[in-house]
This record gives C-alpha cells, sequence and structure tokens, in this order.
C-alpha cells in the first residue's frame, strides 16, 4: 500500500527559531490533497510534492529547533529535567509524530533502517563513537550537513555541523525512522 500524497507550500521558520547562524531551507506549510488545485496561491508559493513520511520529518526538524538552549542531563527525557542525546530524539519523536522510539542510542540505531550518507533527508538520525562504542551518540539532521543534538554534561541542545574534524571522525551511520513501521519498532516503550 502506497503513502498517500500531499502537496505543500513553502514557508519560512519563525524568527524565533531560525538563528541567523543556521539558515534552514525552508519547510513545508499547507497540506492539500493530491489532485487538488493550487492556482491561486501563485506570488512566490513554490509548490512540492511530499509523502507522509516527509510532512511527520518535517514536523520532527520544526520540534526539535524548540527545544534549542535546553540543557543536556544524563539518563534524562523531558522538558522539565532536560535530555541527553538519546532522550532528546526520544521525546522529540514522541511529541511531533507520537512515535515512541527505544530508549537507548544504540537501540535506536538498531530499531531504525539504515541509509547511507548520501540518503541522509531531514529528520533522519545520525549516530557517532564518542565513548569508545558504536551507537553512543545520537543526534537528528536537520539539513545541509547539519544536525541537532543535546551533546554532553554542561552543555546545551544545540547544532552543529556534520564536516567539523571532530564528528566526521566519530561517524557511525545515517537510519532513518520509518512511519510505516513505527508500530513494529523493536526495543519501543
Amino acid at each position: 500500500m502506497g503513502a498517500r500524497q500531499l502537496l505543500f507550500t513553502n514557508r519560512r521558520l519563525p524568527e524565533a527559531a531560525q538563528p541567523e547562524a543556521l539558515a534552514l531551507p525552508q519547510q513545508p506549510n499547507y497540506a492539500l490533497e493530491q489532485g487538488q488545485s493550487s492556482y491561486g496561491l501563485g506570488g512566490k508559493a513554490q509548490n512540492r510534492l511530499f509523502d507522509e513520511q516527509t510532512l511527520m520529518m518535517s514536523d520532527v526538524v520544526l520540534t526539535a529547533m524548540g527545544y534549542l538552549g535546553k540543557p543536556y542531563s544524563y539518563g534524562k527525557s523531558s522538558m522539565e529535567g532536560g535530555f541527553d542525546c538519546s532522550g532528546f530524539v526520544l521525546s522529540l519523536y514522541e511529541r511531533s509524530v507520537g512515535l515512541r522510539l527505544p530508549r537507548r542510542a544504540v537501540e535506536q540505531a538498531h530499531a531504525t533502517t539504515k541509509i547511507s550518507k548520501s540518503e541522509l533527508k531531514p529528520g533522519d538520525l545520525v549516530f557517532f563513537n564518542t565513548m569508545r562504542r558504536q551507537y553512543s551518540h545520537v543526534g537528528i539532521y536537520i539539513g545541509e550537513g547539519r544536525f541537532i543534538h543535546s551533546p554532553r554534561a554542561g552543555s546545551r541542545i544545540r547544532v552543529e555541523s556534520m564536516e567539523k574534524a571532530y564528528w566526521q571522525s566519530r561517524f557511525n551511520g545515517a537510519r532513518r525512522v520509518v512511519v510505516a513501521d513505527a508500530g513494529r519498532l523493536p526495543g519501543a516503550r
């Protein structure tokens, strides 16, 4: 069974969610069922065709940007207590698209679909070896070679470039959360 196709019009993120240093691509806004007329949108509106997967991942990225500056807190996954890296991903997917992922980064890696770095799309998960073991850190790809994550104790959720030497040397791979498989994710709480 194929995904229902939706048509979107682009809009910019609210100023509060778009720091000048972060040039995010425009995100989808208005949905029309395929086959409905988009005439009358006119002006500078650029229409693109997306499936439900893309819509949900756009929600993930938009929600993630609202967490910028929240504190890191080991073992936590809440607005009140802060987030560690996997707690941030878990909370974000649950709040934005209602999907429950496993708690630990390594479990999130095994519960999602492996993709190549060249296939990365906003909303995909990126994994790093930061503690001398595979999949010890996770972030969410937001596009243009950048990801948002909760890095370590004493820091806050932030956006970083995957092109920095530190992240390049520790990159473990990319994974996609496939919405169609959401109810069957192993290890989900």
